[in-house]
């Protein structure tokens, strides 16, 4: 199992986007959920809710291209910190 696999296997969805959302556009990061762990997004929304909630708590800030940018309340998950998956 790869490194993304167990991430998008074992963390919650915010903390996926949050990471992911920086190098990954809206419809890639959607894709790679939908490969490996389709439970997360099994609603119509989900995603978009997640961004939504992610910019409203100025954890992140719309970029360019269908990227986002670290807002000013952006920190690094709790995975990244405790690198869990290296």
């Amino acid at each position: 199992m790869n490194t993304i696999e167990q991430i998008v296997k074992n963390e919650p969805l915010d903390d996926i986007v949050t990471v992911f959302s920086l190098f990954k556009p809206n419809p890639h990061l959607d894709m790679m959920i939908r490969r490996y762990n389709r439970d997360l997004i099994k609603k119509y929304g989900v995603l978009e809710d997640s961004y939504t909630r992610l910019i409203a708590a100025g954890v992140l800030i719309n970029g360019d291209k269908g990227l986002a940018l670290k807002g000013p309340k952006w920190k690094a998950p709790k995975f990244m910190t405790e690198n869990r998956y290296i």
